[in-house]
């Protein structure tokens, strides 16, 4: 095929590993620590506190909803699915959302929504206003999925990029760990109000935290991008080459084809006269970018074909790996098994906690691909170890040691993702995607995502009536073809600039078709 072609000669370079050698996370951190850094890094943690807190809520609290409002299984489903269909909805508009209006405005947006959502959820008047609280965050999840690893990726320097992207998605393993807790001591109305209470923590961080130094590049505003750089690097910080890459970076990936300047690609002397020609261009290009871009439909050139592939496959994984099912029905899951509803959920939020500490303490110094493919391993092993008990379960064998296989085999399933799936996929996709078309590749990775997640989560309890056993073997044997597609494909993005990444994708002669 002739995308095969163009892509072949980089595919060796993307599956090598870069520099192995590697400092602490801690010295990393120490060496960045601004105030707007960590203004900027606390609300992205927040946001995915917040959405983890979203996510983690259903399992706890499904038997006392269900039996307080009269609702059947179906109702229960759907209270719990629709929170996929808000993804989607927001998933729509996510990209185009971001590149418009900012990253720091989007995240006023998504923290409104998700504290509408969570009044509406404690104060039901009926249960269609609990499905429209569950909506509205469902919405605020499909944006925020994307926009916090984006807003990491794009302010955080190279060296600390992937613990700094891995520490904030911890956050919502964290999330879902207090959800897990706190919802077996705590009424479902009341947990609700307490998912509610950091939200209003965030909202003073906002008015502080910088926008996005490549976001303020892509629109144009290229006078405060040094500024903003100074802000989060330190005042005395060099600053200067790092300016220079954004803005050639953003140059050559938006404007390519109006200008067909190949030469930037092939002689590292030419920069300096590329920027000067930028600058001098720089309005007119603007003109031209109305009549020439092509939107949402430039992700699908020939030249995106491996990066699109490798996001939307990572970020559909882990819900077709039964990722919500275990997240949202672990309360089935272990009365299925005869495991303790307590026992489960504080063993199952010390798992998740376990599994992403781990994960931010060896993202940078064994890379994302190492990570991934340890990380799946273990999902697919937490899979099979689950049907394995229904089948003992099942046929009355093993009866003591049943419960204890299938509370390992959910752990097992909980630190494995937490290592690697949890947080590398959508990293990976913030960091392989230049900034022209990252708004477009946000919202199909996102779309991807929540329409997976969506078909899980609604048919699970079916599901699982229908066939326990078969249905964790079709997980495992999704997350088997992942491994594989993750070891033959996924490249190593440890330790390269953003613009380093998109050069060994991108860095070839510009075409024009589209894969359709």
């Amino acid at each position: 095929m002739a995308e095969e072609g163009l892509l072949q000669p980089h595919r060796e370079e993307l599956l090598a590993s870069p520099d192995k050698s590697s400092s602490s996370v801690l010295s990393k951190i120490s060496n960045v620590s601004t105030t707007p850094f960590i203004l900027a890094f606390t609300a992205s943690s927040c946001g995915a506190f917040s959405f983890g807190c979203i996510v983690g809520y259903t399992a706890p609290t499904q038997s006392s909803i269900m039996k307080d409002l009269n609702l059947f299984t179906a109702d229960f489903s759907l209270f719990g699915s629709i929170l996929t269909v808000g993804v989607i909805l927001g998933a729509l508009i996510c990209g185009k959302l971001s590149d418009m209006i900012g990253r720091v405005y989007t995240m006023w947006i998504t923290n409104t929504l998700v504290l509408v959502g969570w009044f509406a959820i404690a104060f039901p008047k009926s249960i269609w206003l609990l499905d429209l609280g569950r909506l509205l965050q469902g919405i605020s999840v499909g944006i925020s999925t994307y926009l916090i690893p984006v807003y990491i990726t794009e302010i955080a320097p190279k060296q600390l990029r992937g613990a700094a992207s891995a520490f904030s998605q911890l956050f919502i393993g964290v999330g879902i760990s207090v959800l897990y807790a706190f919802g077996t001591v705590v009424a479902w109305r009341n947990l609700a109000i307490l998912g509610s209470i950091h939200c209003l923590m965030i909202v003073p961080l906002l008015f502080f935290i910088p926008e996005s130094p490549r976001w303020l590049a892509r629109v144009g505003r290229e006078k405060e991008v040094k500024q903003v750089l100074l802000s989060l690097r330190g005042a005395k910080s060099d600053v200067s080459d790092e300016v220079t890459e954004i803005l050639v970076s953003i140059y050559t990936n938006i404007y390519m084809h109006e200008y067909h300047i190949i030469y930037v690609y092939r002689c590292f002397t030419f920069i300096s006269q590329l920027y000067d020609d930028y600058q001098e261009q720089n309005q007119h290009v603007k003109q031209e970018q109305g009549v020439n871009g092509r939107g949402f439909f430039k992700l699908f050139q020939r030249k995106y074909v491996l990066s699109l592939t490798i996001g939307v496959v990572l970020i559909a994984l882990p819900q077709l790996g039964g990722l919500n099912a275990y997240t949202f029905y672990a309360d089935s899951i272990f009365t299925s098994t005869g495991v303790s509803s307590e026992v489960g959920f504080i063993s199952t939020s010390i798992a998740q906690l376990v599994g992403g500490i781990l994960g931010v303490v060896l993202v940078d110094v064994f890379g994302r691909r190492s990570l991934l493919l340890v990380s799946q391993a273990g999902m697919f092993l937490g899979c099979l170890s689950t049907a394995i008990s229904f089948v003992l379960q099942k046929n009355n064998s093993w009866e003591t040691e049943t419960p204890i296989l299938a509370l390992i085999s959910v752990m097992v399933y909980f630190v494995s993702y937490g290592l690697g799936m949890g947080p590398l996929p959508w990293i990976v996709a913030s960091e392989i995607y230049p900034v022209d078309v990252k708004g477009a590749a946000g919202t199909m990775c996102n779309l991807t995502s929540s329409t997976s997640s969506w078909l899980v989560t609604y048919f699970f309890s079916f599901l699982l009536q229908w066939n326990s056993i078969g249905t964790f073997i079709i997980f495992a044997t999704m997350i088997c073809l992942g491994f594989v597609f993750t070891a033959k494909l996924v490249p190593e993005t440890k330790g390269k600039s953003l613009e380093e990444i998109h050069s060994l994708f991108y860095d070839s002669p510009p075409e024009d078709s589209t894969i359709f």
